[in-house]
């Protein structure tokens, strides 16, 4: 095991650098490498950390933790528990709606397929942060989850700890939230219901 000091740390792409206290050069060290009993790194902060070497051949810090106090992230155990209530509650909603005939099974698979692509894309985003590839548009994330794929995003953000802190990120995603429940909200309703029955039909024709 080593120490060192935090030099830098950057929350939204998750990763910082360390400066060894025995001396020489600074370690990467990423999120998915911090103790998760722990809040956020920050600049200045002492930690222990151990050495490895990264896909690309490059010396990496792994199981990075404070070396006193720092404890207890509250912030992330809220954001998952939130997450998982919310992505919760939502099934079971599309469940109750469906079991009332108010929706068609096509719906749930929607939001099942959409969320498990937008899952995926936070995935390939985290990844493109980490080793400063090709970064998936915000824009983009923002589509899939009006289109649906809002509970898979909100599991992404809470568990991969991506897209959870940008204030303006947050703030168009629960406008997307908003917007695809209000839409949800119209096709339960009889001109709803009407509408999409039409358009199923043309489907099923062509």
């Amino acid at each position: 095991m080593q120490s060192g000091i935090i030099s830098n740390w950057n929350d939204e792409k998750g990763f910082g650098f360390i400066i060894p206290k025995s001396g020489g050069k600074t370690i990467f060290a990423h999120i998915s490498d911090y103790s998760r009993i722990h809040k956020p790194p920050e600049k200045g902060l002492e930690v222990n950390y151990f050495i490895s070497i990264d896909p690309k051949g490059r010396k990496c810090a792994v199981e990075v933790r404070p070396i006193k106090g720092h404890k207890n992230n509250a912030r992330e155990l809220r954001q998952k528990t939130c997450s998982i209530v919310m992505f919760s509650g939502f099934v079971c909603l599309l469940l109750f709606l469906l079991n009332l005939d108010l929706i068609p099974p096509a719906i749930i698979g929607v939001y099942g397929v959409m969320s498990t692509i937008a899952f995926v894309m936070y995935v390939k985003d985290k990844n493109a942060a980490e080793w400063g590839s090709w970064r998936t548009q915000e824009s983009t994330l923002h589509m899939l989850a009006l289109l649906g794929g809002w509970p898979g995003a909100a599991i992404a953000q809470s568990f991969l700890r991506h897209k959870s802190k940008k204030i303006s990120f947050r703030v168009t995603y629960c406008l997307t939230v908003i917007i695809n429940c209000g839409a949800l909200g119209w096709l339960v309703s009889p001109e709803g219901r009407s509408w999409l029955e039409r358009v199923l039909k043309n489907i099923n024709f062509a």
